[in-house]
């Protein structure tokens, strides 16, 4: 089970991708490129490609401030960056790279984003981030993040896709390319302290004088990412009473227990990787993990175990903006179409707008930017805030400070996120959320990403009338990949993965468990039909299930 990492390597490095096999281009899904150097998916000839198309992309904008690159701790990260060192100084790319080699998480690069360019009026600086999230140790990824500190837009992301794959077709001619030795000789390689520069900040997004004076008893595992170093120097800084359970960093990541379908993903959204986190409960008051590039969060408490997302969601939602006089009245609420409606209900509880968007974080940069947005979160366990004065902290997921704000919740509140959601479940309903996933082919994603209202030929939904049934998110009209269904205590969506091959099914009920079921049955005839009359011969998916 555990990755070959010399094998890897060599694969990164000896293979070159087929241009006419689809699966081998670079493709730019909810977040940046990811892949396997095993299937030619992610090598150093995609490295190489996204990096010239990068800085060709920088000249275009006429972006000329310096890009702040920062990678996470799997296998193929380390190479990747060596890759990308070597086109950005033969293309004259100052770049900001972390002391000491030093991991980086996401949030910190989009904070050293933000920093460098607040009151600036050229000169924009942005910014590289070589991650391929949660997803499994033998995969890579690149991620291109916008002057405004961001996951760079559509428009963007598709021009460097472009040009990119336009390279890959032509074996690399117009790729300008140093050695990595020249590289870091040239002149265009500085040093950062992004560690730093990202801690000391954190009071001006956190009540951290709130969790040092309360004494809160703080669990956390880095799960082998990013933020490995971050968390002691945190808990030094602040004074906090913060353990480190687990400080192991291993490429094969061989410390993770399995997730629902046998593969080894650091994600603390997932019952099977925080089970040993979930095991600790009863030593903190409160605990938490983040995964590789630290842009997401998981919270443990000693009642409840181990979070719904959705419930913390909510949790932070009708704190934040409680305990923000500084944030703007108007203020909206930011979420993702399969978050839960419970969100919705928070929010109409605080009289805040929502803003509802597709799935993918780069929907909400502008309005994180410009203070509009308060709160920006997902289902998937990303979420990002304000500073206390209402300015932007970071327009990237953030999983640092979200895990952090449940221990400022407790310090103010006295009583932990498990206890205050079930208090506003019993005032606004009892969500219960679940999540189908199964493998499907690339041809298949694309499939599912064309179904259309039109694809849904009942008029019920578990025995309530279907309401709505969008093919466009509410909040910005932008196209969400799938459906979404709706009735009035339940609803379905259905798209694939943006970064993996599998498919999603959202389900959530509002009348308990076995009307959850009956949804996500209903929905999975659905999706299987969808799939039938695309490929008449293909057999149905056998999905797996696990709880959101």
């Amino acid at each position: 089970m555990l990755v070959d990492v010399p094998r890897l390597v060599t694969a990164y490095y000896a293979n070159e991708p087929d241009v006419l096999v689809p699966e081998q281009r670079i493709a730019f899904g909810t977040s940046g490129h990811r892949g396997s150097a095993f299937e030619n998916t992610f090598n150093q000839w995609h490295v190489l490609a996204i990096s010239q198309a990068v800085c060709d992309y920088r000249k275009r904008q006429g972006i000329v401030g310096p890009l702040f690159l920062g990678i996470d701790t799997h296998a193929l990260s380390v190479p990747a960056c060596a890759s990308a060192l070597e086109v950005l100084a033969a293309n004259g790319v100052e770049v900001m790279l972390a002391e000491h080699d030093e991991y980086t998480p996401t949030p910190a690069v989009s904070h050293a984003i933000l920093t460098y360019n607040r009151g600036r009026t050229a000169g924009f600086a942005d910014g590289v981030i070589v991650t391929p999230s949660h997803n499994p140790p033998g995969d890579g990824g690149y991620k291109y993040n916008l002057p405004n500190g961001g996951p760079a837009d559509a428009a963007a992301t598709g021009w460097i896709e472009a040009r990119a794959n336009t390279f890959l077709k032509n074996a690399l001619r117009g790729v300008q390319r140093i050695s990595c030795q020249k590289a870091l000789r040239s002149g265009f390689i500085h040093r950062y302290d992004f560690l730093n520069a990202y801690v000391s900040d954190l009071g001006n997004v956190l009540d951290m004088d709130a969790i040092r004076g309360a004494g809160i008893r703080m669990g956390v595992d880095p799960l082998g990412g990013a933020g490995i170093h971050y968390w002691a120097a945190i808990a030094e800084r602040y004074g906090l009473d913060l353990t480190v359970v687990n400080d192991e960093v291993d490429p094969t990541f061989r410390f993770m227990p399995v997730d629902w379908d046998g593969r080894i993903r650091m994600d603390p959204s997932s019952s099977y990787a925080m089970s040993r986190l979930v095991d600790l409960k009863d030593r903190f008051d409160i605990a938490f993990a983040c995964d590789t590039d630290h842009d997401r969060h998981g919270i443990v408490t000693p009642g409840e175990g181990l979070l719904p997302t959705n419930h913390y969601l909510a949790v932070a939602i009708h704190y934040l903006f409680q305990h923000r006089p500084q944030w703007s009245k108007h203020a909206a609420v930011g979420k993702t179409v399969v978050s839960s409606q419970i969100i919705d209900r928070v929010a109409a509880k605080l009289g805040r707008a929502l803003y509802e968007v597709p799935v993918g974080f780069k929907w909400y940069v502008d309005g994180l930017f410009d203070g509009s947005l308060g709160f920006c979160g997902e289902e998937s366990a990303g979420a990002t805030f304000l500073r206390r004065d209402g300015a932007a902290w970071t327009t990237d997921k953030d999983g640092i400070v979200p895990a952090l704000l449940s221990a400022e919740i407790i310090a103010r509140m006295g009583r932990d996120p498990g206890d205050i959601y079930q208090e506003l479940a019993r005032e606004l309903g009892e969500c219960l959320s679940d999540r189908v996933e199964a493998s499907a082919t690339p041809g298949q994603k694309r499939m599912l990403s064309g179904l259309t209202p039109q694809c849904v030929l009942s008029k019920y939904l578990a025995g309530e009338r279907i309401l709505r049934i969008l093919s466009h998110a509410p909040g910005n009209g932008a196209a969400i990949g799938g459906v979404k269904v709706i009735a009035e205590n339940g609803w379905f969506a259905a798209r694939p993965s943006g970064t993996e091959n599998i498919y999603k099914i959202y389900v959530e009920s509002f009348r308990g468990e076995q009307h959850l079921c009956r949804i996500a049955e209903e929905a999975q005839e659905i999706v299987d039909a969808a799939i039938a009359a695309g490929e008449p011969d293909a057999t149905a998916m056998a999905s797996r299930r696990r709880r959101g």
